[in-house]
């Protein structure tokens, strides 16, 4: 099978004009979205125990020590120290005395803990196709066409990549991805085969007018060309604060944003004007495709850092996450800095769940029974048995389901920097 990369024609001439800056220069003051908030509080701990499980699985031994959970308490982003941490949850994590060392503590998985890794594990089998589809998306996205494994590492739980991905996935498709050395030396994931069928973006699904039935087909098939040249203006979904969305200046912004032509985030742009309003769009567009690749549509925005120059983007490009609030929250919870895809949420869930976000709230259920009941947790692990069947949603054990906002002060770049610990 052939294996070069096909490269993407050149960029069309609307895309190459110098677009000078005429967008209104709207401030807007952040509001605080507490049910965004609470998931991120809940998933920072999900997380951490979620990675705990495949460091103890990786473990030869099957067992992880105190001291190596204490060094871990910076890179799992947690506030408290990392064995006070697995002690909240004896339904997961067991604690025993080291074999040889008695007074040095021990961590292994409980039975609902081996259980739920087995399941979890199932997942990602099942959902091989769309794994690989997700991973060779975020590659295609990228100027090269190559990312280092560095920069995909933070991201393997964000995106809903198997713990192994970069030995087992990559190796089991290799006309997909190859590992390669990098410009900078560092080991690489590189693709291997462009997949037109997937260079078509979630905002274009969602606006794909060619497919309506009221219309004609000699209109439809003029839609949609003038659609794939960037000619028909494509919306962004937008939700506001209540009173934002009425302002006069705020809507006249949103017309003159989506009047602008949409150059997908899978196509080459290096002819646009980084300093053009055109840049500004195609910046959104690409952290819009990117974060609806992630499993819970938000990630932080350090790790968005790291793939800057792979992703072609400006310096101060995480500035449009305070400038369109509409598409995009930032949240300060968990001393670091997280963006979310506010079109992901609809009345306190996540719209259209994964189903590795399903198996992970059975393992978020499981953790809160261990924090609820503590020390008697063990004994009720034979009714957490049943869990294989049965959904629990995190946003039910959680807060309201309605989205409540609070006024603050303006989230700038430099202020949402402080106390950054990512």
């Amino acid at each position: 099978m052939n294996t070069i990369l096909r490269r993407k024609p050149p960029p069309q001439l609307h895309h190459t004009f110098s677009h000078i800056r005429t967008l209104t220069k709207v401030r807007l003051k952040w509001c605080k979205n507490r049910f965004l908030d609470h998931m991120i509080d809940t998933h920072t701990d999900l997380k951490a125990a979620s990675l705990l499980k495949d460091a103890i699985t990786r473990s030869s031994t099957n067992f992880l020590t105190s001291n190596i959970l204490n060094d871990a308490q910076k890179l799992l982003g947690l506030t408290v120290p990392t064995v006070r941490f697995v002690r909240r949850y004896p339904t997961l994590f067991e604690e025993y005395p080291h074999p040889k060392y008695p007074s040095l503590g021990c961590f292994k998985l409980t039975h609902i803990g081996k259980m739920l890794h087995e399941q979890e594990l199932k997942v990602f089998e099942e959902c091989e196709d769309d794994v690989v589809d997700r991973l060779c998306r975020v590659v295609m996205m990228t100027r090269n066409k190559v990312v280092p494994l560095q920069s995909l590492h933070p991201l393997k739980w964000d995106l809903g990549l198997p713990d192994d991905f970069d030995r087992n996935l990559v190796t089991k498709f290799p006309d997909y991805f190859r590992v390669v050395k990098g410009t900078n030396g560092l080991p690489s994931l590189k693709l291997m085969k462009w997949r037109e069928e997937l260079a078509v973006s979630e905002l274009q699904k969602m606006n794909e007018i060619g497919q309506s039935d009221e219309v004609d087909d000699g209109r439809r098939d003029r839609l949609y060309r003038d659609f794939k040249r960037g000619k028909a203006a494509l919306q962004f979904p937008m939700s506001f604060p209540k009173g934002y969305g009425a302002q006069k200046k705020v809507k006249a912004w949103m017309d003159d944003f989506h009047k602008l032509p949409y150059i997908s985030p899978y196509e080459d742009c290096r002819a646009i004007d980084p300093n053009s309003d055109l840049m500004e769009k195609r910046v959104v567009g690409v952290l819009h495709e990117f974060l609806h690749l992630t499993i819970y549509k938000k990630t932080k925005r350090n790790y968005l850092r790291s793939l800057r120059e792979d992703l072609n983007l400006p310096h101060k490009f995480t500035r449009v996450f305070t400038r369109y609030p509409g598409i995009f929250y930032l949240s300060l919870k968990c001393k670091t800095t997280t963006v979310s895809l506010k079109e992901g949420y609809r009345r306190g869930k996540l719209v259209n769940p994964h189903r590795l976000a399903r198996q992970r709230e059975k393992f978020h259920h499981v953790m809160r029974t261990g924090l609820i009941y503590r020390n008697r947790a063990i004994n009720i692990l034979p009714q957490l048995e049943n869990l294989e069947n049965n959904d629990v949603n995190i946003a039910d054990e959680g807060e309201s389901e309605e989205e409540e906002y609070e006024m603050a002060d303006d989230c700038s770049e430099e202020s949402a920097s402080e106390g950054e610990s990512d």
